[in-house]
């Protein structure tokens, strides 16, 4: 009986074909927009991702998230440096600045100063040069997405940007900067390029405020339990305290709630599940129709509405398996292919669970319309003109 289900379902090439594709379709919308959404949402927290020796971030308590920076006064620093428990604790600065660029024009970057003595909170991977070439005089550290693009020099003879190199030149807030090193970052939520230098430099480099200093970055001691720390950081300062993840959390939380983000990921995997239902329900259901007088040959013969139920179910498996695995695919491809471009894209393995439950449902959807013309068919239905 399974081959003969089989069989009636691939003698229909067309209607065959167009579940398959319906259900890819649906598959492959279903898997990448969410690839895409959590790709985007994750580079909205990557500098803290990149960011990973310290246990706690300090910060103002009015901060909602990464870039949402309101400076604190230095003397903050060593308030913290007292709480019991602290291990270190360092200066970070994190702002934008205008770099003018060769051709005269200015680029917003992303500026971030490291503690001059230590120089942690620096960039993961260092391509070229050394971080502790940022002790040079004027030295920085410039990603390499924006060393290669926005901040490139002008154009060669053959109409393509020089990249930056090490002792090339930019001028930040009328100072002078001189690339020392290009490292390889995270993309960030804007992706501006992100230059690195010490603290000090940075303090100079920045429009002048009364208050500079962003964050405070803490270790805790061997054995010290980081929440209890975190608390008593909260109490004895007055500061905002976090742990990595729970930064990560508040910054992931914001743009989930202050913008139109996820609405417009969510009404595209929607339509994605509403035209595959659609499409693979009413072909299927149009496959049944076409097919009655062979399951009423069969019903005619003996078999039983459960075998009939069982037949259904195994096209509608077939269909789904195979249209599941073609949407996941072309998704893979694609995020493959797209991998060195500024498109965001994470594909988690929750992603593969979430996209056939979908295709489950959608499947299941169109058995149901054609499973109960089945049940109702009449046998006799086979000696009708």
């Amino acid at each position: 009986m399974n081959y003969i289900a089989l069989t009636m379902l691939m003698g229909d090439r067309g209607k065959y074909l167009g579940i398959v594709m319906g259900l890819t379709f649906a598959s492959l919308i279903m898997t990448q927009q969410p690839a895409i959404f959590l790709g985007l949402m994750t580079r909205s927290y990557s500098f803290i991702s990149d960011v990973g020796l310290p246990d706690i971030w300090v910060m103002d308590p009015k901060v909602q998230f990464i870039d949402d920076i309101k400076p604190m006064q230095d003397t903050e620093l060593y308030r913290v440096r007292g709480v019991s428990g602290v291990a270190w604790a360092v200066p970070l600065y994190k702002g934008l600045i205008k770099a003018r660029l060769y051709d005269g024009t200015f680029q917003t970057c992303n500026l971030i100063g490291l503690d001059d003595a230590t120089l942690i909170g620096g960039p993961p991977v260092m391509l070229t040069g050394r971080l502790e070439d940022l002790r040079r005089s004027d030295g920085v550290i410039v990603d390499i997405e924006g060393a290669t693009t926005k901040l490139a020099k002008a154009p060669a003879q053959d109409g393509k940007p020089v990249p930056l190199a090490i002792d090339d030149t930019l001028e930040l807030n009328d100072r002078r900067a001189i690339v020392v090193g290009i490292a390889k970052t995270t993309r960030t939520f804007q992706s501006q390029p992100v230059l690195y230098t010490t603290y000090n430099r940075a303090l100079q480099y920045a429009p002048r405020e009364r208050k500079l200093l962003s964050f405070v970055l803490v270790k805790a001691k061997p054995g010290q339990n980081i929440g209890e720390l975190t608390r008593r950081i909260r109490e004895s300062t007055g500061l905002a305290a976090y742990t990595q993840r729970e930064f990560q959390t508040l910054t992931y939380d914001y743009f989930m709630k202050n913008t139109g983000i996820p609405i417009n990921f969510g009404i595209s995997v929607a339509l994605g599940f509403i035209v595959g239902a659609a499409i693979a329900g009413q072909t299927f259901y149009n496959f049944t129709l076409e097919n009655l007088r062979q399951f009423g040959v069969l019903k005619a013969m003996g078999a039983s509405n459960g075998v009939l139920l069982r037949m259904i179910l195994l096209q509608a498996l077939l269909v789904g398996s195979i249209g599941y695995g073609l949407g996941v695919g072309l998704t893979a491809l694609f995020g493959f292919t797209m991998r060195n471009t500024i498109l965001a894209f994470k594909f988690p393995w929750q992603l593969l669970v979430f996209s056939g439950a979908g295709i489950t449902l959608i499947c299941m959807f169109a058995a149901l319309l054609s499973i109960r013309k089945v049940i109702k068919l009449e046998p006799a239905v086979v000696f009708k003109g």
